[in-house]
C-alpha cells in the first residue's frame, strides 16, 4: 500500500467519523461502534504513514551504504594494486643491484641464502630504493584504513538491513489491521443501514395509526353531532325514539378508545396555544435538560413540527451529531419565525419540503448530546436567535431560550431545567405564552 492509498483511506475514514448515520432507538451501540471503528482507521492510518516514510528513510540509508561500500572497496582495490606494483618495482631493484654488485645495509633481505650474491644484494642502496620502501608502508596504510572503513559500512549496513526489515514488518501489520477494521466499518455501517430502515418503517407505521386514530376521533364527533341535535325536531310526547338511538349510536363505554389515546403520540395532536402541537409528543423516556440556547432534552423516538411550515436546512457539521433541522413556520401567532431540532437526530425530511404537524422531522436516538430545540435565526443555516442577538455565551440561558421552553410547557411537554436568570431580552412584538 503506497503512502497515497494510506492518505486516501486517511480522508475516507474522517468522513465516515464525520458524516455516518445517526441511529434510532436501538442503534446507540451500533453507532458507537462504527464511530470507534472509523478513529482506529484513522490512527491506524496515520501509523502505516509513519512506517511508510520510516521504512523509506531505511532503504534510503541502506542504499546509500551501498553506495558507499562500492566507492570503498574499489578504492580497496585500487591500494592493493598499487601495493602489488610498488612491490615488483622494489623485487627489480634488488634484482638489478644483485646483477650490478650495487649493495646497501638498508637493502630488503629478500635474497638473504647466506652467499656472497646474497650480502651484495643486502647491502644494495639506492636513493630510489629507499623512497620505494616509503611508497609501500604508505599504500599499506591507505589499504588499512580503506579496509576498517570497509568493516565500519558493512556493521551499519547490518544494522541499517535490519531496522528496515523490522519496519516492513511492522508496516505489513498495521496495514493489516486497517484493512480490518475497514472491513468492520463496512459491516457496522451496513448494521446500522438495516436497522435505520426498520425504525423508519416504524415510524410510517406509527405515522399512519396516529392519522387512522385522527380520522376516527373527527368520525365519531361527527356521529355524536346529530345525536345532540336530535332532540329538537322530536315532539316532546314522543321522547324514547330519540333516548334510544342516542343509546344504541353512542353507548358510554365508546369513549374509552379517546382515553386510551392520550397516552399515545395523538393524544398532542389536539392543537395548542396558537393552533400549535407538542412536538415532543412521541418521545419515549423523555427527560427536560437545561435552557440555554434553546431547551434540551434525552429520550428516543419521533419528532414532529409545531405547526405547519417549511424546512430550510437539515445539516451543519458544527452541531454535535450534525444535524440541524430548521423549518419556517407558516401559520399561527409565530409565522415568519424558524424553529429548530439539532443534534442526536436522524433527519426523516428534506429542504423545500412542506410539514404540518403531524410530520415527522427526524427520529431523536440516544445519543452522547441528546437534542436541543428553540428559535433559530431567520437564514435556518445553523446559528440560534439567543446567538445571533449576543445572549449566549457558552453555557448559560437566554431569553430565547426560556421563551420556546414556555412554548413546549404550554403545548403540554415538560419545561426545561433553569439555568440561572436568562441572558438579554426579546423584542417587543415576539409572541409569549
Amino acid at each position: 500500500m503506497t503512502a497515497g492509498a494510506v492518505a486516501a483511506l486517511l480522508v475516507q475514514a474522517a468522513g465516515m467519523l464525520v458524516a455516518l448515520p445517526a441511529a434510532g432507538a436501538s442503534l446507540p451501540s451500533e453507532q458507537a461502534r462504527a464511530n470507534q471503528l472509523a478513529q482506529q482507521i484513522v490512527a491506524q492510518g496515520a501509523a502505516v504513514q509513519r512506517a511508510v516514510v520510516q521504512q523509506d528513510a531505511a532503504q534510503a540509508r541502506l542504499t546509500s551504504l551501498d553506495v558507499q561500500l562500492a566507492a570503498t572497496g574499489a578504492q580497496l582495490l585500487r591500494d592493493r594494486r598499487a601495493d602489488a606494483r610498488a612491490a615488483r618495482t622494489l623485487r627489480r631493484l634488488v634484482v638489478q643491484a644483485y646483477m650490478t654488485g650495487i649493495g646497501s645495509a638498508s637493502l630488503p633481505t629478500i635474497f638473504d641464502a647466506g652467499n656472497d650474491a646474497s650480502v651484495l644484494a643486502r647491502e644494495y642502496s639506492g636513493v630510489a630504493a629507499g623512497r620505494l620502501q616509503q611508497a609501500i608502508s604508505a599504500f599499506r596504510a591507505a589499504e588499512q584504513r580503506t579496509e576498517t572503513t570497509v568493516a565500519v559500512l558493512r556493521s551499519q549496513r547490518a544494522q541499517a538491513s535490519a531496522a528496515l526489515a523490522s519496519l516492513t514488518a511492522a508496516r505489513q501489520d498495521a496495514q493489516a489491521s486497517l484493512a480490518q477494521d475497514v472491513v468492520l466499518l463496512e459491516q457496522a455501517k451496513g448494521d446500522i443501514a438495516a436497522l435505520q430502515a426498520a425504525a423508519a418503517e416504524q415510524a410510517r407505521q406509527a405515522s399512519a395509526q396516529e392519522a387512522a386514530l385522527a380520522q376516527e376521533e373527527a368520525a365519531q364527533a361527527a356521529r355524536q353531532r346529530p345525536l345532540v341535535q336530535a332532540p329538537q325536531p322530536t315532539p316532546q310526547p314522543t321522547p324514547q325514539p330519540a333516548v334510544q338511538p342516542v343509546a344504541q349510536a353512542a353507548p358510554q363505554p365508546t369513549p374509552q378508545p379517546a382515553v386510551q389515546a392520550q397516552t399515545t403520540p395523538t393524544a398532542a395532536v389536539r392543537p395548542g396555544p396558537g393552533g400549535y402541537v407538542n412536538p415532543l409528543r412521541a418521545v419515549a423516556g423523555l427527560s427536560p435538560e437545561r435552557i440555554d440556547q434553546g431547551v434540551d432534552y434525552s429520550g428516543y423516538g419521533p419528532i414532529y413540527a409545531i405547526g405547519d411550515g417549511v424546512v430550510l436546512n437539515t445539516v451543519n457539521t458544527g452541531w454535535p451529531g450534525g444535524t440541524f433541522i430548521t423549518y419556517r413556520l407558516t401559520d399561527g401567532p409565530a409565522a415568519g419565525l424558524v424553529v429548530y431540532a439539532a443534534e442526536d437526530i436522524q433527519p426523516s425530511v428534506q429542504v423545500g419540503e412542506q410539514v404540518s404537524p403531524t410530520t415527522v422531522l427526524g427520529t431523536m436516538y440516544e445519543g452522547p448530546d441528546g437534542i436541543e430545540t428553540g428559535w433559530a435565526d431567520s437564514t435556518g443555516n445553523g446559528a440560534t436567535m439567543a446567538y445571533v442577538a449576543g445572549q449566549f455565551s457558552g453555557a448559560n440561558a437566554t431569553a430565547y431560550g426560556a421563551n420556546f421552553s414556555q412554548l413546549l410547557a404550554a403545548l403540554g411537554a415538560p419545561p426545561g431545567v433553569p439555568n440561572g436568570t436568562p441572558a438579554g431580552s426579546l423584542p417587543s412584538n415576539w409572541p409569549t405564552w
